[in-house]
């Protein structure tokens, strides 16, 4: 714990605007108390990337949105999804029932309509969401603040633009892009222990960055200009490396 409060200081000294933390059991403390201990030692925004809504009740889940964003000045947001791959293999391990993928939409919509309640008319706390297929997509461009887009890997830069191009963006929400590998590192929650960086960085990938500050500065002012990304969500092994850019995009 010494070093994990070391570490986000660190990251809140280096510029970044948001602490986020998966939710996956065993991989380190559940997120609502590790947000709100990250909140309580910087000034930093703080959220979820993202709630699992198969393995969370809908209402509780909101109410500890709710608090957390109550608890932090408004310095909370939500991410909620449907699940990472296996999520079906989560449920079974934790005797959980296992929604219908068709089902499971439903219950993000209901996580966020519970949030919307209970924020009231004088909270707004903002909702991510990750949009894969036409279903999701559609109940982000209603719903979301933010979206982030499920994509291959491999993906090439032109079928990422034109996935963003396909997207119904005419409430203007946030386009956040989630890059796992940055050079030769592969964020490990953020992607799969087979990820190749050779591979991803060969097909033109957004889900790849240089490693040389300035070459990823220019990358990322590139995914701002001719994309439309303004949100951009980096593994905590690489945050250090990236402090160059980051200082550099916020204009310290």
């Amino acid at each position: 714990m010494p070093a994990w409060r070391d570490q986000v200081r660190g990251l809140a000294d280096s510029g970044y605007s948001t602490i986020l933390m998966p939710d996956v059991p065993q991989w380190q403390p559940a997120p609502g108390p590790a947000l709100a201990v990250a909140a309580t030692i910087t000034d930093l925004r703080v959220g979820t990337w993202v709630y699992a809504s198969p393995v969370r009740p809908a209402w509780i889940t909101a109410w500890e949105a709710h608090s957390l964003s109550v608890l932090t000045d408004g310095r909370f947001e939500m991410g909620i999804g449907t699940g990472r791959p296996g999520i079906a293999d989560q449920l079974h391990e934790l005797g959980l029932p296992v929604t219908p993928v068709s089902q499971r939409s439903s219950q993000v919509r209901d996580v966020v309509a519970a949030l919307r309640d209970l924020d009231g008319p004088d909270l707004h706390t903002p909702v991510a969401m990750v949009a894969g297929g036409p279903k999701a997509q559609a109940l982000a461009a209603e719903l979301a603040d933010t979206v982030t887009f499920v994509m291959p890997q491999i993906e090439t830069r032109a079928e990422t633009m034109e996935r963003v191009q396909r997207f119904d963006n005419r409430r203007g929400a946030e386009l956040a892009l989630h890059v796992p590998v940055v050079g030769d590192s592969v964020a490990a929650f953020m992607a799969g222990p087979d990820t190749d960086p050779a591979a991803v960085r060969a097909a033109d990938s957004l889900a790849f960055l240089p490693s040389d500050p300035a070459a990823a500065a220019e990358e990322i002012q590139r995914r701002r200009e001719e994309i439309g990304f303004s949100y951009f969500v980096f593994g905590a092994d690489v945050a250090g490396a990236l402090a160059p850019v980051v200082a550099e995009l916020a204009g310290r």
